[in-house]
C-alpha cells in the first residue's frame, strides 16, 4: 500500500473513532441539559419523542442502499433510543417511586436510575444468549465472542438474521451500552466489589488494553461504514475505562456540568460534525 493511501485509510479509522467517542460525552451532556431545562411535565413526552425519532431513523436506515448512510442512521438512532426510551424510562420510575441515590461523604456517587438499571441483568442475559448461541448477526462484538467460544464451528445451529447495517449498528450500540452500564454498576456495588476493588481496577485497565488492540485494528480498516461499526465496540469498551477513572475523581467529567463547560462541549460537537462530513465526502474507502 502506498504511504499516502495508507495515511488516508488511517484517517478514516481515526475519524470513525472520534465521531463515536464524542457521542459519549455529548449524549451525557444532552441528557443533563434536558433534565435541567425541561420541567417534569415536559421531560417525559420530550424523552418519548427523542426515542421515537431514534427508532424512525434506524428504520429509515434499513431502507438506505448505501451502507455508510445506513450505519450512521443505526448509530444515531441507537443513541437517541437509548437516551430517550431507556435512560429516561429509568429516570422516570426512579423518581416516581422515590428511589434513593447512592451517597458517599454527603455526595451522590450513583444516581437512582442507574441503581435500578441493575435489575435488567436477567433480560440482558436472555437477549445475549440469543445473539451468542443462536444467531449470525454480523455484529462485530458478538461475532468475536462466537469465534472465541468456538460457536462459529457449529454454523448449522446458527440462524442467519437479516444482515442490514442500520439494524446491526442499532442493536450492537444498544447492547454494548447496556453491557457497559451493567459491568460498571456491579463493579461499583460495595456488596459485590466496590469502585476501589482490585477487580474494578482490572476492569478499567483491561478495557484500556482491549480498546487499544481494537483501535490498532480499526486503523487498518479502509471502508467507512465498517470503520464506524468497528469503532462502536472500540469506543464503548474504552469509555468503560474513562467512566471508572471519573469515578476515582482522577479528572473532571465536563459532560456532567454542560452549562459550565459549554465551550468545550461545543468544540467536541463541531469536531464530530467535521469528521462526519469528511467521511461522507470521502471517496477513498473500499467495500468490505
Amino acid at each position: 500500500m502506498e504511504p499516502t493511501k495508507e495515511k488516508k485509510h488511517r484517517f478514516i479509522g481515526l475519524s470513525a473513532f472520534v465521531i463515536v467517542l464524542f457521542t459519549m460525552p455529548l449524549g451525557h451532556a444532552a441528557m443533563i441539559i434536558m433534565e435541567k431545562t425541561l420541567g417534569e411535565s415536559a421531560l417525559t413526552p420530550a424523552a418519548f419523542i427523542l426515542g421515537l425519532i431514534g427508532l424512525v431513523l434506524a428504520i429509515w436506515g434499513f431502507y438506505m442502499k448505501k451502507d455508510t448512510h445506513a450505519t450512521f442512521a443505526g448509530l444515531f438512532g441507537a443513541l437517541l433510543v437509548w437516551t430517550g426510551w431507556i435512560e429516561f424510562t429509568f429516570v422516570y420510575y426512579a423518581h416516581r417511586y422515590e428511589v434513593a441515590p447512592l451517597m458517599e461523604n454527603g455526595e451522590i456517587v450513583t444516581k437512582p436510575e442507574y441503581l435500578i438499571l441493575m435489575s435488567s441483568v436477567g433480560f440482558w442475559a436472555i437477549v445475549s444468549t440469543l445473539y451468542i448461541f443462536g444467531t449470525r448477526t454480523g455484529c462485530i462484538f458478538y461475532t468475536w465472542i462466537q469465534k472465541k467460544l468456538g460457536i462459529n464451528k457449529h454454523a448449522d445451529s446458527l440462524h442467519s438474521s437479516v444482515r442490514n447495517h442500520s439494524v446491526t449498528t442499532f442493536m450492537e450500540t444498544n447492547m454494548l451500552l447496556w453491557t457497559s452500564y451493567l459491568v460498571l454498576m456491579f463493579a461499583y456495588d460495595n456488596e459485590l466489589l466496590g469502585d476501589r476493588h482490585p477487580v474494578t481496577a482490572f476492569i478499567a485497565f483491561g478495557s484500556l488494553v482491549w480498546s487499544a488492540y481494537l483501535f490498532y485494528k480499526l486503523m487498518k480498516i479502509q471502508h467507512i461504514g465498517y470503520a464506524i461499526r468497528y469503532a462502536v465496540p472500540t469506543v464503548i469498551i474504552f469509555w468503560t475505562f474513562v467512566e471508572i477513572l471519573g469515578r476515582w475523581d482522577l479528572f473532571r467529567e465536563i459532560w456532567i456540568e454542560p452549562m459550565k463547560y459549554s465551550t468545550e462541549l461545543v468544540i467536541m460537537l463541531v469536531v464530530m460534525i467535521l469528521f462526519t462530513v469528511f467521511l461522507f465526502r470521502s471517496k477513498n474507502a473500499t467495500h468490505k
